[in-house]
């Protein structure tokens, strides 16, 4: 049965940028598998349930193949099933749906631009918080 490192799986993959940066994952305790943290050294073979923390998203993936070498993008579905519940994607994108966006150049809003945005996302929190109780 083949096995390979999994800081060098997770580079290879592409879950991580750099192998150095799988690999400081996994020494911080990012990654888990099986429910247990693992070292950078830990062999993964195929069908591990491998529990990664990217940023502020818990991805969970299935080992489905171990590749020779660091793939192209397209082929990545081949070599693991991602399991992360749609739930984790949506708080994600809601994360990302609070930053305010401001064209570069305009400056600073003023007193009463803030008084209106700060109105409008009371507004619409009352309103989730209504559609969320009905």
């Amino acid at each position: 049965m083949e096995k390979t490192r999994i800081d060098k799986w997770l580079w290879m993959v592409r879950l991580f940028k750099t192998r150095t940066l799988s690999s400081d994952a996994c020494n911080a305790g990012k990654v888990k598998i099986a429910n247990i943290n693992c070292k950078a050294s830990r062999e993964v073979k195929i069908n591990d349930e491998i529990q990664v923390r990217i940023g502020q998203l818990l991805k969970t993936v299935r080992v489905l193949d171990l590749p020779k070498n660091r793939l192209p993008a397209k082929l990545t579905p081949e070599y693991y099933e991602d399991l992360t519940p749609q739930e984790e994607y949506e708080r994600m994108k809601m994360l990302h749906m609070n930053v305010e966006f401001r064209e570069h150049g305009i400056g600073r809003p003023t007193k009463r631009d803030r008084r209106q945005l700060d109105y409008l996302k009371d507004f619409l929190s009352d309103t989730e918080e209504w559609e969320e109780n009905n």
